[in-house]
């Protein structure tokens, strides 16, 4: 992961953990279900949009070098990575 990606990852990180950390407030506190189910949703949208930001760079670091190499193994190993992150994570939150 680049430096700059790694950073942005990281500040989206700690911004999410306060979100969380405001939700285990929300529950210790009897809040409404329908606002604590609204901050749920915003968590889980930050966490789509962190996974997208690794599987871009991702994209655009390991699986653009495996392509550059011209090695066929390595080009189908970073394929099927793909398939495996797409199956597990959907479209990581994305439209």
């Amino acid at each position: 992961m680049d430096e700059s990606t790694r950073k942005q990852v990281k500040a989206r990180l700690r911004r999410i953990s306060g979100q969380i950390a405001g939700i285990e407030r929300m529950v210790d506190e009897d809040r409404y279900c329908v606002d604590i189910l609204l901050q749920i949703a915003a968590a889980r949208a930050a966490l789509g949009a962190v996974g997208r930001l690794v599987l871009g760079n991702h994209v655009e670091t390991c699986v653009a070098e495996a392509f550059r190499s011209g090695q066929a193994r390595d080009r189908r190993e970073k394929i099927d990575e793909l398939m495996e992150v797409f199956a597990r994570f959907g479209s990581l939150g994305g439209r």
